[in-house]
């Protein structure tokens, strides 16, 4: 059983930082992607990052201000989100795709955590 269960949302200011991070089972990296994608009231759901051996994705949105990494070892994701703007500001769901080279619109999402950024 695949679970994926996030961590490190919150409230920041605009231009502030959040680390996100995302603790996988169940699940194996090598066959897929794993990354986050977002959604915010009212709207659809939205491919932020996405990693797999083979690609790395980021929404026009996020490139340069986003950055994905993983770590095999502890089967963890991460998303450092820097220059933070009030229209990032949604549920971000860690999700695993099981083939690589999407946007990790989700085969597999966790509950989600919220990121709040304030004008």
């Amino acid at each position: 059983e695949v679970q994926l269960v996030e961590s490190g949302g919150g409230l920041v200011h605009s231009g502030g930082s959040l680390r996100l991070s995302c603790a996988a089972s169940g699940f194996t990296f090598d066959d897929g992607a794993l990354g986050w994608f977002r959604q915010a009231p009212g709207k659809g759901r939205e491919g932020v990052a996405c990693i797999s051996p083979i690609h790395t994705y980021y929404a026009d949105s996020v490139k340069g201000r986003f950055t994905i990494s993983i770590d095999n070892a502890k089967n963890m994701v991460y998303l450092q989100m820097n220059s933070l703007k009030p229209e990032d500001t949604a549920v971000y769901h860690c999700a695993a795709d099981l083939a690589p080279g999407g946007s990790c619109l989700g085969d597999y999402w966790g509950q989600g955590t919220q990121v709040t950024v304030s004008s």
